[in-house]
């Protein structure tokens, strides 16, 4: 189970595998990751960004595709994932599984994602 809380938003999605995205607030450009839910956490696959620039260049095994920048992420699966927002972009993060995206409110401080069978706060 995929959990998210922030402010009075608790979240819980029964979900393996979603998305995240959101606009960078000086370049205005968009980012994407692709996250799976797995028994050791949330474990980040996949990211593309749409142009870089001020401290997003891709990283050199990048590749342009679809006038996006795809790329591979080689992280451990995290326990705990912690979401921030400047407030700076107009709109905040959207997550997006099982085919249906959620706005994710901002402004309440930093949302917490996590991995649990009943999504009781860790």
């Amino acid at each position: 189970m995929l959990c998210v809380a922030g402010g009075a938003l608790l979240l819980s999605l029964a979900t393996t595998e979603f998305t995240l995205d959101w606009t960078h607030s000086v370049e205005r450009t968009t980012w994407w990751e692709r996250w799976q839910v797995t028994e050791f956490g949330l474990a980040p696959v996949q990211a593309w960004i749409s142009a870089s620039g001020a401290g997003m260049e891709p990283p050199p095994d990048a590749v342009l595709r679809d006038g996006a920048w795809h790329y591979a992420l080689d992280l451990p699966p995290q326990r705990n994932v912690w979401l921030g927002a400047s407030g700076a972009t107009g709109g905040g993060w959207r997550l997006c599984a099982n085919g249906r995206c959620h706005a994710l409110p901002e402004g309440d401080g930093p949302l917490h994602l996590w991995s649990a069978p009943d999504c009781a706060q860790p």
